[in-house]
Order: C-alpha cells, then sequence, then structure tokens
C-alpha cells in the first residue's frame, strides 16, 4: 500500500487542474487564432477578389485601347498603301509616254541622218555646206540630246518605280503583321473567365522572343509611312518634270524640223532660181551659136566669093606678062591688076581672120553651152536631192504630244 502512495507515475491532482487549464487555453488560443485567420482569409479573398477584377478590367481596357492603336495605324498604312499604289499605276503610264516618246524620236534621227546622206551626192559647185546642212545637223544634235535625255528620265523613272514597289513591299509585309497582330488582340479581348477551353500557359509569362518597345513599334510603322510618303513626294515630283521634259521636246522638235524645212523650201527655191538663170544664159548662148554659125558660113562664102575675083586678076595678069617687047609696059591697067590682087588678098586675109575668130568664138559658145547644161544637171540633181529625196521623205515626219 505503501509502494502504491508512492508510485512516480500517478500525478498530482494539481498537475491535472493545471493540464486542463492549458488545455483549455491552448484550445481557445488555437480557436482565436483560426477565427483570426479565417476572417483574414475573407478579407484577403474578397481583396484579391477585387484586385483581379480590377487589373483584368484595366488590362480590358488596355487591350482595347491597343486594338484601336492597331487599327489606327492600319487604317494609315492603308491609305499610304492605297496611295502608293495608285501613283506607281500613274507612274507606269509616265514610264509608258517615255518610251514612246523615246521611239518617236528614232525615225526624225534616222529621216535627218539620211537627208544628210543624199546631199552628200550633191556634185560640183552645189557640194556646198549650205543652211540645209546646218540645221540638219543642228537636228541631229538636238534629237540626239532628247533621246539621251529620255534615257536618262526613264532610268530615273524606273528606279523610283522600284522605289515604290520596295515602299508597297514594306506597307504589304507591315500591314499583314498588324492584321494577325489585331486578329490575335481581337481574340484576346473576347476571352472571359467564363470562355471553355482557356488554359494554363506558364512560359507565357517569359518575356521571350523578339519583343520590342512601344515606342519601337510605333518608329517602325512611322517609318514605313514616312517611307512611303517621300517614295509618293518623289513620284508626283518626277511626274511634273516628265510633264514639262515632254513638253519641252515636242516643242523643241517641232521648232527644229519647221527650220530645217524652211531652210529646205529656201534652198530649192534658190536652186530654182539659180537653174532657171542658167537656162536663160544656155538659151542666150545656143541663140548666139546659132548667129554665129551663120555667121561663119556667111563668111565661108565670103572668102569663097572672092575666089573668082581674085582669080580674074591673076589671070589677067599672067596673059599681059607675055605681052611682047616693049608693049610689057607697067601701065596703069598693070598697076590696077596688080592692086586688085593686093586688095582682094588682103580682104580674103582679112576674111580668114575672121572666120578663125568667129570659129574660135563659136568653140567657146560651145564650151560655154557645155558648162551651163553640166551646171544646169548638177542643179536639177541637187533639186532631185533636196525636193525629191529629202523633202518627200521628211514628210512621214510626226512628232505627238506624248
Amino acid at each position: 500500500m505503501a509502494r502504491l502512495l508512492q508510485d512516480p507515475s500517478k500525478l498530482h491532482p494539481s498537475e491535472w487542474y493545471t493540464a486542463n487549464q492549458m488545455q483549455r487555453a491552448s484550445t481557445e488560443s488555437q480557436k482565436s487564432r483560426s477565427e483570426c485567420m479565417t476572417a483574414e482569409s475573407w478579407r484577403l479573398v474578397d481583396e484579391i477578389e477585387k484586385t483581379t477584377q480590377k487589373t483584368q478590367s484595366d488590362v480590358n481596357k488596355k487591350l482595347e485601347q491597343r486594338r484601336e492603336e492597331i487599327k489606327f495605324w492600319k487604317q494609315e498604312l492603308d491609305n499610304k498603301l492605297e496611295q502608293i499604289v495608285h501613283e506607281t499605276e500613274i507612274l507606269l503610264t509616265f514610264k509608258n509616254r517615255l518610251e514612246r516618246a523615246l521611239e518617236g524620236c528614232k525615225e526624225p534621227l534616222v529621216v535627218a541622218q539620211k537627208c544628210l546622206l543624199y546631199r552628200q551626192r550633191r556634185v560640183g559647185i552645189d557640194l556646198v555646206h549650205d543652211e540645209v546642212e546646218q540645221q540638219l545637223l543642228k537636228e541631229v544634235e538636238v534629237l540626239q540630246g532628247i533621246i539621251a535625255l529620255l534615257g536618262r528620265t526613264l532610268e530615273q523613272t524606273n528606279e523610283q518605280i522600284r522605289r515604290n514597289r520596295s515602299a508597297k513591299y514594306d506597307l504589304d509585309m507591315d500591314l499583314k503583321d498588324k492584321f494577325t497582330a489585331l486578329t490575335i488582340d481581337d481574340y484576346c479581348a473576347s476571352l472571359t473567365n467564363d470562355t471553355p477551353h482557356i488554359i494554363y500557359a506558364d512560359n507565357a509569362v517569359k518575356l521571350e522572343g523578339n519583343f520590342v518597345s512601344p515606342e519601337d513599334w510605333i518608329d517602325f510603322t512611322n517609318i514605313n509611312v514616312e517611307k512611303a510618303d517621300k517614295q509618293r513626294n518623289n513620284s508626283l515630283a518626277l511626274k511634273a518634270l516628265i510633264d514639262g521634259i515632254l513638253s519641252q521636246i515636242a516643242n523643241d522638235m517641232r521648232r527644229q524640223c519647221e527650220l530645217v524645212n524652211n531652210a529646205f523650201r529656201n534652198r530649192v527655191k534658190e536652186v530654182k532660181d539659180a537653174k532657171h538663170k542658167l537656162e536663160i544664159l544656155l538659151a542666150m548662148v545656143m541663140d548666139e551659136t546659132a548667129s554665129q554659125e551663120k555667121n561663119i558660113a556667111a563668111l565661108k562664102k565670103a572668102i569663097t566669093d572672092k575666089e573668082a575675083p581674085v582669080k580674074v586678076a591673076q589671070t589677067r595678069l599672067e596673059a599681059r606678062n607675055h605681052r611682047p617687047n616693049v608693049e610689057l609696059c607697067y601701065d596703069t591697067v598693070h598697076s590696077s591688076l596688080m592692086s586688085e590682087v593686093q586688095e582682094i588678098t588682103k580682104n580674103i586675109q582679112r576674111l580668114k581672120d575672121a572666120l578663125a575668130q568667129a570659129q574660135t568664138e563659136l568653140k567657146g559658145l560651145s564650151r560655154r553651152q557645155l558648162s551651163l547644161e553640166e551646171e544646169i544637171k548638177v542643179k536639177e540633181n541637187t533639186l532631185y536631192i533636196d525636193e525629191v529625196l529629202c523633202m518627200q521623205m521628211r514628210e512621214s515626219i510626226c512628232i505627238n504630244n506624248y
């Protein structure tokens, strides 16, 4: 019994009371902490719910703003794309005008060069560096200058078309990306907490890939827009330049063509006048030749007519030289016969001298006739070249407004 009372495993009643009080106090403390935690949890849940809703609302607003921003820039890009496409189409028509103008310069140049080549066939004194040749050379120079200018302008136009297409490509790519981004943001804007098939995407939270800042995003599109504007303005300036060039070259070609045609008309008139004067001279020479031939015939007849009188006088002298002895007297008859023979002989010589002079003149007239006939042929050849070959060929020249 004494051992039972002294068993160390037994606790004192005071310890029991103390233990119960501690359990009660601990439970009440735990309960109090639990209640505080529950209250804090409800407060936290409510706070987080409100914060989540506010954050989601802010995100939705920002998403809507972003969609409007994309729509704005997409509309800007659409406008610039439409403008650059329109300007490029117009520039292609201007390119076609330049090509037609360049082609239209070839025939006048060939005609001018042929005229210069034909005029090398002129002969004699007519092979002259006249006003026609000067104007033809100037026309060739003008046309070659115009062809070179049109060639350079055409190259410039092709380069501008290439730049326009490059700007269009950049706009197309930017628009394509904007359309894709808008489609994605439209999808994102349609998502709600009740949308089915929404998923966790932990990797999406990481900023990986080629993210750019909003400023860089705006700058990128601005660069494309400014590039399109610049090329559009360059196209407008180039169109004005082409209009001015085409108008100026048409005026220059017409003016030079008319100068050449006037020079041809004046030269043809001048040659015809010269030919007419030569023909008058030829007629005069031919008349004078006929007159001289008659004169020569008359002189020959006169010489022939004097043969009988001189023969008579010489026969008489010969006969009287046979008078006998003292009858062989140098009387007045003999003296007169001697004078007659001398006179007739002298006159015949004078007639022969006149005949020789007349024949010389006739030869001179013949040479003059041949020279005039040759010169008239030269003029006829020149007229054929200028009036028939050149002027008729130049009638085919047609200078249009391109």
